[in-house]
């Protein structure tokens, strides 16, 4: 039998995935225009869109089989305005604006190292482990900052007056976590879910039907959760590893 020939892809098809990521794009756009007219639970959500068209099109890519250099730096591209440009210009027009000239470079931090996040990633994917992050991926800081503006008409009004300083304090440790070494996990490793099918499945149908039933408050929750992680994560992973060279040293 002759081997069956090898077809190749159509050209028509690594159009898709940059489709999304041009959808991400725009998405991010619409967010920075509902920003400067002062809509910006809008903004927030736009925001949201683009994380999950950022998250498609790499999943399209692999699936289709049309990853390609191009498509990584036009992505990287689209996140760094989306994820980047986008939420210092929510933080800055929602509630930073008041602080002056503290809260303008509050804002551009999250661009600056939003920049040197993606920079750090492109440099180090081809070799980087999947199984964690490097520093906190910039559409987790965005996403962060997309919840808490839909988050915050559920916070009590005595409370309401910390609001502004929360912000700003959340802006400097956000951009900060980025350019760290913190590890955060990726979900890229799929061994558990393998392994325990049917406990993931009813595990991922409880998660969405909680946060269906209260997407704006569990939102953010979810995403501080997963941001507290990152630091609880690398302690562990250091407390590990300091355990693991005292045990050499005793052997």
């Amino acid at each position: 039998m002759h081997a069956e020939k090898h077809k190749p892809v159509r050209k028509g098809v690594y159009v898709l995935p940059n489709l999304f990521t041009t959808a991400s794009l725009f998405a991010g756009f619409m967010g920075m225009m509902w920003a400067f007219e002062g809509r910006f639970e809008m903004c927030g959500i736009a925001i949201l869109l683009s994380g999950l068209c950022d998250g498609l099109d790499g999943k399209v890519a692999r699936l289709t089989g049309t990853s390609s250099d191009f498509g990584v730096q036009y992505d990287s591209l689209a996140d760094l305005v989306a994820f980047g440009v986008t939420p210092a210009i929510l933080t800055y027009q929602w509630l930073l604006h008041d602080y002056g000239r503290l809260g303008l470079m509050a804002s551009f931090l999250i661009i600056a190292c939003g920049a040197l996040r993606l920079a750090r990633f492109n440099v180090a994917a081809p070799t980087a482990s999947k199984k964690y992050f490097i520093g906190l991926p910039i559409p987790a800081q965005a996403c962060t900052f997309a919840t808490l503006v839909l988050f915050a008409p559920y916070i009590p009004a005595e409370m309401q007056r910390f609001l502004p300083g929360f912000v700003l304090v959340l802006t400097y440790v956000l951009s900060y976590l980025m350019v760290s070494r913190v590890r955060y996990i990726s979900f890229k490793e799929y061994g558990f879910l393998k392994a325990h099918p049917f406990s993931s499945a009813v595990t991922a149908t409880l998660i969405f039907v909680m946060v269906a039933s209260e997407p704006k408050v569990l939102g953010f929750v979810g995403m501080f959760a997963y941001i507290v992680s990152g630091p609880v994560l690398s302690l562990m992973l250091m407390r590990r590893t300091s355990m693991c060279d005292a045990q050499e040293k005793l052997s």
